[in-house]
């Protein structure tokens, strides 16, 4: 099986190390209090509340959970993402809904919501500070003096050798730096399964995620894998769609050319990534990529240009 097909059969595979390894609320709670700088010590005080596929069909984030009436959305990129704030704003809105689905919002009552905090831990290749503030008013078209509706987003970098003193004081999330840092190392000098499972000897060996890694290892091998072959395929994607010209006919306005080379872009990214992912590399809305693939998935054999005339494009 290639590549190509191995991801795309497994496209909608959204569980990430990250997720299995922090999903343990011990884990979790020793991040919240790095993060919060509190010493809880019970891990029951956490409830945890992640959206699921299966509920709200493709709204699904990492993680979420509320501890003391915080809810705290935390999500683990290693690709970056500007849209985030639009993201968790839909994140936040679907996981308010079902918190308030037995109070009455008509009411003279005031419902008390818990206060959210919204963290992507990035550890991708692309060069960031150790922390930035992603705003949704950045998005914004028209900038007014007064901004109505704001949801701002912290990203830490969590590379290995950034933000030191939180990996130092989460030990878990150090490790899983370590972990992943050196999974990249190897895989620059051999095959993605052997750097994975080299990393994961030489961890387990040192104590770095020991008794995550030796009670989940297959599990752990075989995310790692897909998540280092995911982002080197996105990458790879990108960089052929900048070749064939896709970047550089929408810099000079040819609108036909660029709507053909948007639907065949889509189609081909389709396979391996989601439709909000597609939105980094297709300037359009995620609605409008979701159009063109849902068409093409009802029929595949439409060419391009029947694609963007069915859709309006042209």
């Amino acid at each position: 099986m290639t590549q190509t097909k191995e991801l795309a059969t497994n496209r909608e595979f959204k569980s990430r190390l990250f997720t299995m390894i922090f999903s343990e609320k011990k884990a979790l709670l020793e991040l919240y209090n790095a993060m919060s700088g509190k010493d809880y010590k019970d891990p029951e005080l956490l409830e945890i509340n992640t959206l699921e596929n299966a509920i709200y069909m493709s709204m699904q984030n990492d993680l979420s959970f509320i501890i003391y009436m915080r809810l705290n959305l935390y999500e683990q990129q290693s690709t970056f993402n500007p849209n985030m704030p639009l993201r968790d704003l839909f994140y936040v809105s679907n996981l308010y809904s079902a918190i308030v689905s037995n109070e009455n919002i008509y009411g003279t009552k005031l419902i008390k919501l818990p206060t959210p905090m919204f963290v992507v831990f990035y550890n991708g290749e692309k060069k960031t500070a150790d922390r930035e503030i992603m705003k949704l008013s950045d998005a914004y078209s028209v900038a007014d003096e007064e901004i109505w509706l704001e949801l701002k987003v912290l990203m830490l970098n969590i590379n290995y050798g950034h933000n030191e003193e939180l990996l130092q004081t989460c030990k878990t999330l150090g490790d899983y730096s370590k972990y992943t840092d050196r999974v990249r190392k190897y895989a620059k000098i051999m095959d993605t399964r052997k750097a994975v499972e080299c990393a994961v000897n030489e961890c387990i060996e040192e104590g770095i995620l020991k008794e995550f890694l030796e009670r989940n290892r297959a599990e752990a091998i075989k995310m790692s894998i897909f998540e280092y072959d995911e982002a080197r395929h996105m990458q790879m994607e990108r960089e052929q769609a900048k070749e064939e010209g896709f970047e550089e006919g929408r810099e000079e306005g040819r609108a036909e050319g660029y709507v053909l080379m948007a639907c065949k872009t889509i189609r081909r990214l389709s396979k391996v990534m989601q439709p909000v992912e597609i939105t980094s590399v297709v300037e359009w809305s995620e609605e409008k990529i979701r159009q063109v693939i849902e068409l093409v998935e009802k029929n595949p054999n439409l060419m391009d240009e029947e694609i963007a005339e069915k859709l309006g494009l042209l």
